[in-house]
Order: structure tokens, then C-alpha cells, then sequence
């Protein structure tokens, strides 16, 4: 079975007309981040305020590409991989939590979009490292 290039054509053309919203839901979406940070701040990472946190983050992972914010993709990996299960959010250290939040708020508030933003590469470079740092991955 091939694509339906004019289902293809129908489905670009509803996402570029729902564009002009792209960025009162990613300010939405950065509110209840911000929110996430809060009551993990209050409550620890391990318990119901760490799942919406990892929650957002992953929803963050999955839109910011979508809301034409790759950059924001890229970092909700990283937050997402850091605080993804429970016995992760258990040994995390919350600076790193931080750190990443802060990079999407920031990356929104001053319109860094891409990767390819001088100090929005360095960034997400400094934020995966250190992700990668306390929890390498397998592949060699």
C-alpha cells in the first residue's frame, strides 16, 4: 500500500493552519512544566510530582519539534532520559533537573529555535553530556 499524497497534503495543510497557535500552547506547555518543577521541588522526584514531571518532559520531547522549537525536542530527551523511571528520579541530582527546565524555558522565551543556535547547540551539548555522564549509554 503507497501513501496518499493528497491525505498527506490535507494533513500539512491543517498543521500549518493551526501554526499561528504553536506558540500560546508551548507557553501552555512551559506553564505546567514550570508547575511540574515546583511541586518536585517541594515533594522530591520519586513520587507523583517526579511522574508529572517526566510527563511533561515527554510531551516536551514529542512537540517541540511540532511547534517548530527542535531545540526543545532535543532538550525534553534529555530531561526525559534523566527522570524517566522512578529508581532514576530516586539518584538524579535535581541541579540537573533544573538546569534542563531552564534551558526549555529559556530556549522559548528568547525564540532559540533550532540546534543550530550557537548557544542553544552548546546548551543541549552541555545538558546531554552530562546526562550521558551518570548514565551512559550502551552503544559504543
Amino acid at each position: 500500500m503507497g501513501f496518499d499524497s493528497k491525505a498527506i497534503e490535507r494533513a500539512e495543510a491543517a498543521l500549518n493552519s493551526m501554526s499561528g497557535q504553536f506558540s500560546e500552547w508551548l507557553q501552555q506547555e512551559i506553564t505546567s512544566l514550570e508547575a511540574c518543577r515546583q511541586a518536585a521541588r517541594a515533594e522530591g522526584l520519586t513520587g507523583e510530582a517526579g511522574e508529572a514531571l517526566y510527563a511533561r518532559a515527554h510531551d516536551l520531547k514529542g512537540l517541540g519539534t511540532t511547534y517548530d522549537f527542535p531545540i526543545v525536542t532535543r532538550m525534553g530527551a534529555s530531561l526525559s532520559r534523566l527522570i524517566e523511571t522512578r529508581e532514576l528520579r530516586n539518584i538524579v541530582p535535581l541541579p540537573l533537573v533544573e538546569a534542563h527546565v531552564d534551558a526549555i524555558k529559556a530556549a522559548v522565551r528568547d525564540g532559540v529555535k533550532d540546534v543550530d543556535h550557537p548557544v542553544g547547540a552548546a546548551l543541549v551539548a552541555e545538558l546531554e553530556s552530562r546526562v550521558e555522564a551518570i548514565f551512559p549509554s550502551d552503544a559504543a
